[in-house]
């Protein structure tokens, strides 16, 4: 164990100590003895005698008097750590898993009066003439991250929405009417998803699915988005959909432990 040279006044070096008697227990070493535990630490064994009796006095610990084990109150130490995070730090670790599974872009958005914003993006290639950065905006309606966020608006704010919006034709493929847009937003609340063809930029598909905090509010989408020339809406529907639904599922059990003011930002 290293000694106090070169420490801060301030350093305590039994906090150190400490969670050193923590750290010895891994995925190889879910049980240690006394002697193992010291002489991974390099404690005496009185020394690591005391820590992991104080250990499992605070209920990190369990010991049958001759092996000992962490418990699950160990993982209150990272819960404090996920309470802090923002909606975007939370969900950034997993876009960037998969975006390494599926060689696609993937990104995080929430709505913003009419628009979606753009708040975590992980990039493979450039498939879009506009580059996508984190601030980026676009219409919700022709999005398919959009379309999430709007579906899981309350009737009142989507009927408000559906009066005032207007539809700008981006595509030849871009949905213009209020009854077309109506119809599909049901479409994705009653299914849980969005697929989106070609309808913001030719030549773009995209698949979102909602991101939801502990009380099931819709807060933002994640999306994978892909050119239209390598594929097909039945292949992101059978291939792409599946990794998706996965990913956005652990979002939300994240965030369902991180701290909901920070969580929500949604604006306007």
């Amino acid at each position: 164990m290293s000694d106090d040279v070169g420490r801060e006044a301030h350093f305590v070096q039994s906090l150190e100590r400490g969670l050193a008697v923590i750290r010895a227990f891994d995925a190889d070493h879910p049980e240690l003895t006394l002697s193992e535990v010291a002489r991974i630490c390099d404690l005496t064994r009185a020394a690591a005698r005391r820590f992991l009796l104080t250990l499992v006095d605070l209920g990190y610990v369990r010991t049958d008097e001759r092996m000992f084990s962490l418990t699950p109150r160990v993982l209150e130490l990272g819960y404090a750590f996920l309470s802090s995070l923002s909606l975007p730090e939370v969900a950034e670790p997993h876009l960037e898993r998969l975006v390494a599974e599926v060689h696609e872009s993937s990104s995080v958005c929430v709505l913003d009066g009419d628009d979606v914003v753009y708040v975590a993006r992980v990039p493979t290639s450039r498939i879009m003439t506009v580059a996508i950065n984190v601030g980026t905006r676009f219409p919700a309606y022709a999005t398919s991250m959009g379309r999430v966020l709007l579906a899981g608006l309350p009737d009142d704010e989507l009927a408000a929405y559906l009066d005032r919006v207007k539809l700008t034709r981006l595509t030849p493929r871009t949905l213009t009417t209020h009854a077309a847009l109506r119809t599909e937003l049901r479409k994705v609340r009653a299914q849980g998803y969005a697929i989106v063809d070609q309808e913001l930029e030719e030549g773009l598909r995209s698949v979102a699915a909602p991101i939801r905090d502990r009380s099931g509010a819709v807060i933002g989408a994640a999306n994978i988005s892909v050119h239209a020339s390598r594929n097909s809406v039945e292949s992101i529907r059978r291939d792409l959909l599946p990794q998706l639904l996965a990913t956005v599922a652990t979002i939300d059990a994240d965030l369902r432990i991180a701290n909901p003011r920070r969580t929500h930002h949604r604006v306007g």
